[in-house]
């Protein structure tokens, strides 16, 4: 789960992690009074959408008067800003965060992610702040230190310092950056992120450390512990068909191809998804049903995959272990029967009572294709979509 900068700084700040002061303004009324209120020299007006790279897309503008902010708030508010993150459709700006300018004096990266090769939380430190991690991995990977963090006693401050050390943190303020460092990462050890990015850190010329941009991502399967985070979820910034899948408890997300794909499981799911693009097909989207495909769930994902005017097919592709492939069957039909169904759809099933599930299949009176493996499967819904 993703959530807006200025959300991530608020939840920064009851850690300690030192972040300027700003408002979030929903009108240009409402950017102008919080200018005013901040009361700086210097404001800094930001799109808040939910991707990087707004700056280079004019989404990131400094006003040095309340005028200004009128204007720049004006120009921002219900327009489309595309930047590579968006991909063509761009976001719609529906909120600005109005805060604080700063001199200032030097820019860094500092962020902590989980590496799953390590099985550990790691934090990356580079003094080439402001510029994408990806770009400095890429072209000057020696600039990027790491630091792996043992989970039985967490960052050490010995870890932080020699981070600070090796990107070159004025050593009169090494002590600020360690405690900066400990208290981005006790937030986000204690809210479940899976990503914590502070790009860029910047040192300012009164010798304070600031997160001038914060971009928080949270692990959805830890959300139930954290109201106060599923608090800041901004529907408006998610995909209407992510969003009906997430009522009935099924995690879908949307692709550029044409095959919808419904699995049980992530990783039968990723799978399928694989061996599709293996035999030139394109996947529509992840769909996971779990393991607990009711007929239900199998029709509000049928119903989800179809709003999809790209989907020209769909692969179902269930392994049928605590649930078995004749009950799936069921639910396949009767979903298929209520929706309507008019495309390709190609079934792939296998485990408990698989014979009796291929029998339902067949005997529905439907056009239903069934598929004796997943390669089979696969092959038949690239083929059949490449006639439709």
């Amino acid at each position: 789960m993703n959530i807006h900068e200025y959300q991530g700084k608020e939840v920064l700040r009851q850690y300690g992690v030192n972040v300027p002061r700003g408002k979030v303004a929903f009108t240009t009324e409402e950017a102008v009074q919080a200018a005013e209120d901040l009361g700086s020299l210097v404001v800094v007006v930001k799109a808040q959408i939910h991707a990087g790279g707004r700056g280079k897309a004019g989404g990131v503008k400094i006003a040095r008067s309340p005028e200004e902010v009128a204007i720049f708030a004006g120009e921002l508010l219900d327009r489309v800003l595309v930047t590579h993150q968006t991909g063509p459709e761009g976001k719609q700006i529906k909120r600005l965060l109005i805060e604080e300018g700063c001199d200032i004096q030097k820019e860094y990266y500092i962020g902590l992610v989980l590496d799953r090769s390590l099985g550990r939380v790691v934090m990356m430190a580079s003094e080439e702040g402001g510029t994408e991690i990806e770009e400095v991995a890429q072209y000057s990977p020696e600039k990027i230190f790491k630091e792996v963090i043992d989970p039985t006693v967490g960052l050490l401050p010995f870890q932080a310092r020699r981070l600070a050390c090796a990107i070159r943190i004025p050593t009169e303020l090494v002590a600020k950056a360690v405690h900066f460092m400990l208290a981005l990462y006790n937030a986000y050890m204690d809210k479940d992120c899976s990503i914590a990015e502070i790009n860029p850190l910047v040192v300012t010329s009164s010798g304070d450390i600031i997160a001038l941009d914060a971009k928080l991502n949270f692990d959805p399967n830890a959300l139930s512990r954290h109201k106060d985070i599923q608090a800041l979820r901004d529907l408006d910034e998610e995909d209407e068909k992510e969003i009906r899948a997430s009522k009935f408890d099924l995690a879908y997300i949307a692709l550029d191809g044409n095959i919808g794909c419904m699995v049980n499981g992530a990783g039968l799911a990723m799978a399928t998804m694989d061996i599709i693009k293996y035999y030139g097909g394109e996947p529509a989207n992840f769909l996971d049903v779990g393991g607990g495909a009711t007929t239900e769930k199998v029709t509000e994902a049928f119903k989800i995959i179809l709003s999809d005017e790209q989907v020209k097919g769909i692969f179902v592709n269930i392994f049928g272990g605590i649930m078995r492939c004749d009950i799936i069957a069921e639910g396949v039909v009767a979903a298929a029967k209520q929706v309507e169904l008019t495309c390709p759809l190609v079934v792939r099933l296998e485990g408990t009572n698989v014979g009796l599930g291929k029998k339902i299949l067949s005997e529905s009176g439907l056009a239903i294709i069934v598929a004796d493996s997943m390669a089979d499967g696969a092959r038949k819904i690239v083929r059949e979509v490449g006639i439709a």
